[in-house]
């Protein structure tokens, strides 16, 4: 049997003139995480309607499992949806909710309220069954969503912006628990974001897409580390992207002028003359010693966040955003400062 439960071949959908999603292709392993990741209109959520049979391809195939599916209605799949509104019914409790589905499909009473109550004490809520949606809080309501999608104990277990309508601190908090009872229970789960952290903190991989093409798939780690080119470095969390020079390729090293300092970095496939480096805010040090600095600057802002402060700098080479652990000695807005290259956060990347 097929470790991969769900896969794309080549899929399009186009609205009448628009392309929507445009040839993508993709597999997802059994029991993983995959995050569609993009800024809005980029075909991400296009694409999970038509693993859930919302929508149909014009052309290419879909597969769920060991099935094509490509053709076959929402109600013809394996699959269970969480939607960003939660979608209670408002005038059911909160135990009939989880169950409704069960129940549509003909399952007898005893069985329906069996699954429902483990269902709500996987997400734990066991003592909640009795109230209505209205009286729960934002994350709980989320929660019943959760729960009434996993009691269908369905193949493929869809996320769509589930968290959009909650407060940071809860969103954070929420989203730990949709990821450990991910894992917990083993389920495959397709989860659609525009937000870059949600995406790398849950992920066991992340489709980045763009104007309705996939741009890079990876795990969260290289897509951080390691992006294809600038638009992943600038959307996969901040990067400053600067110019440089590759002056020579020695085996998989390039030698690369930026600013006044000379680095060797993996070449990524770019030959000799101009290209373009993404540095990230962590990856600039605040230099010890001005006289063997890479960059000169001047602070232009500087925000103190508590953990960390944030700076923006003008140099040579552009505006760099830049954050600091050293919180005891915050640099003042105007002064001159010196900056230089860490190593890590810092690659050559393709336009």
């Amino acid at each position: 049997m097929s470790d991969i439960t769900v896969r794309f071949d080549e899929v399009t959908k186009a609205f009448g003139e628009t392309v929507a999603v445009k040839e993508v292709s993709f597999a997802i392993e059994k029991g993983h995480l995959v995050t569609l990741l993009g800024p809005s209109g980029c075909g991400k959520t296009t694409t999970l309607r038509m693993i859930a049979g919302l929508e149909l391809p014009t052309s290419g195939r879909v597969h769920i499992g060991e099935r094509d599916v490509t053709n076959l209605p929402a109600t013809d799949r394996d699959v269970a949806m969480v939607f960003q509104s939660y979608a209670l019914f408002p005038h059911m409790t909160v135990l009939e909710n989880v169950g409704y589905g069960l129940r549509v499909s003909g399952r007898p009473k005893s069985e329906v309220k069996e699954r429902a109550e483990q269902a709500l004490t996987l997400v734990g809520l066991a003592n909640l069954g009795a109230r209505l949606p209205s009286e729960l809080s934002g994350g709980q309501q989320q929660r019943v969503a959760v729960a009434r999608a996993v009691v269908l104990e369905p193949e493929v277990l869809l996320f769509d912006e589930p968290l959009s309508n909650l407060d940071a601190k809860l969103r954070r908090r929420v989203r730990e628990e949709i990821r450990e009872l991910q894992q917990r229970l083993g389920l495959t789960a397709v989860y659609v974001t525009h937000d870059q952290e949600e995406a790398l903190a849950i992920s066991d991989q992340i489709v980045v897409m763009n104007n309705a093409v996939i741009a890079q798939v990876g795990q969260p780690r290289e897509l951080y580390e390691a992006p294809a080119d600038r638009f992943v470095a600038d959307f996969i969390g901040d990067a400053n992207v600067v110019e440089v020079t590759i002056t020579a390729i020695d085996g998989e090293l390039a030698e690369v002028i930026i600013g006044n300092a000379r680095r060797r970095l993996p070449h990524r496939g770019l030959a000799p003359g101009p290209a373009h480096l993404a540095i990230r805010p962590e990856g600039i040090v605040l230099a010890a010693d001005p006289a063997e600095a890479a960059i000169g600057g001047r602070i232009k802002r500087a925000s103190y966040l508590g953990s960390h402060v944030e700076y923006d700098i003008e140099t040579p080479l552009g505006e760099l955003f830049v954050t600091d652990p050293d919180v005891n000695h915050i640099h003042v807005v105007g002064q001159d400062i010196s900056l230089d290259l860490g190593t890590h956060g810092v690659t050559l990347v393709r336009d």
